[in-house]
This record gives C-alpha cells, structure tokens and sequence, in this order.
C-alpha cells in the first residue's frame, strides 16, 4: 500500500508533521536523523525548515532550491505512516 503524503509542517524542533492522503497526519521526529550521512545538511534549522516539502508523495528536503528531484533528501512514506507518532487520526 502506498500512503501518499500530500503536506508537511516542519517545526523548529526537528518534528515535521506529515498529512497523508487518507486524512491521518503523523509526527515525524528528525532529530536523529539529521546527524546522519546526507542528511547532515538538515542540522542548519533554518534549511531544515525552509526546504521541507512534499516531493514525489512524500516528505523530502529541496535542499538545492531547483525542485530537482535527483538532488532532494526523501523519505519512504510507508515507512513514516507505519513508524511515527500519530498527530491525528
């Protein structure tokens, strides 16, 4: 099953909540995530925040600002609606 992502809402605590196309809206927690390999770009809040965004149906960072989607950071959107918190069901 496909669980498409349709908007997101970062926070300043490196928390996205995530709205799925089926009404639920889960909270993703980055903070780990953000120490990480690639990801590290994100530790910058205000990139964290200023580049999140819905790429492809799910949650992504456009880090280069050129909506290319070969040089965004994103995350499988099963694996956020299986393992993070819910916001709101």
């Amino acid at each position: 099953m496909f669980n498409q992502v349709i908007q997101v809402l970062p926070t300043k605590d490196y928390k996205v909540y995530v709205y799925f196309a089926n009404g639920k809206i889960k909270l993703y927690d980055a903070s780990s995530l953000v120490e990480k390999g690639a990801f590290r770009k994100l530790k910058d809040i205000d990139i964290f925040t200023e580049s999140c965004t819905v790429i492809n149906g799910t949650l992504g960072w456009d880090i280069s600002g050129n909506h290319e989607v070969s040089q965004c950071l994103d995350l499988d959107p099963d694996n956020l609606y299986n393992n993070c918190i819910c916001a709101y069901d």
